[in-house]
């Protein structure tokens, strides 16, 4: 009865650890002559680290990061030296403490997608909150909200996410009403929350999203007012592997007719 009614005090305190572990754990210190108070520190232990790993993982899922594109499958040698510094530095996470930017630029191929997503995945196992969207399905949410009179609700919800990562924004271009509620969300997270945008077209281009000057201005203004710029100089990762395909495929026909 006594173990029926802590286990149900568990459960209703949400210790879901200490309820897995506190049988084994009470053998292990009855076997090893343990006080009550170090018993409770392993239990409290365990409790922590496993809260600790159920965060990350709910953290990540909620993130929709894509599992595979993280800094262990990142091919940084592609990359000048100055850039692959910026991205190691950028892995501590410190620069969410100042709201600072990230915006990544480079032709399709380049890896800016790659980057950003394994950046988020450095973030998250440090506890931190991300969101990784493509700019026209995050448009589409605040266009949704807008017409339903929630958009000021759904940009606070927005808000409580410490990186919140906007890819291929050039690959969109916006009417006004796109435009008016992409700009409300740049507006809304200056020098509070830190964003990441990853783009083909340079800042001169920009007035292609937003269209209107003065408005493309400010949101470049409040792009860059407190941000890290990367440019992906580099040649397109696909075009190499399709290129690595093909003198593979010439290289496989050479080999069999030179033994036909």
């Amino acid at each position: 009865m006594r173990t029926e009614t802590l286990e149900l005090r568990l459960k209703a305190f949400r210790l879901p650890s200490f309820l897995a572990h506190y049988a084994p754990l009470a053998e292990q210190a009855a076997q090893g002559g343990w006080s009550h108070t170090h018993y409770l520190e392993e239990l409290a232990a365990v409790e922590a680290v496993e809260r600790a790993e159920r965060r990350i993982a709910r953290l990540l899922s909620e993130s929709k990061l894509a599992r595979d594109k993280t800094l262990a499958t990142l091919d940084t040698a592609r990359f000048p030296a100055p850039v692959r510094t910026q991205i190691a530095r950028l892995a501590e996470g410190q620069f969410l403490e100042g709201a600072t930017n990230l915006c990544v630029f480079g032709n399709p191929g380049t890896g800016k997608t790659h980057v950003v997503s394994a950046l988020g995945h450095e973030l998250v196992r440090q506890g931190r909150s991300v969101l990784f969207t493509p700019v026209s399905a995050l448009v589409e949410r605040l266009l949704e909200a807008k017409r339903d009179l929630r958009l000021s609700r759904e940009l606070r919800r927005l808000d409580r996410i410490e990186w919140l990562i906007l890819d291929d924004i050039g690959y969109v271009q916006h009417d006004r009403g796109e435009m008016e509620v992409l700009f409300a969300l740049l507006a809304q997270r200056y020098e509070r929350r830190s964003v990441a945008i990853t783009s083909n077209l340079v800042f001169s281009k920009w007035d292609q999203i937003f269209q209107d000057p003065m408005t493309t201005a400010a949101a470049i203004d409040r792009v860059v007012h407190h941000s890290v710029i990367l440019e992906l100089n580099v040649k397109s990762y696909r075009a190499q592997a399709a290129h690595q395909r093909n003198r593979s495929a010439r290289a496989g026909k050479d080999a069999k007719d030179d033994a036909s």
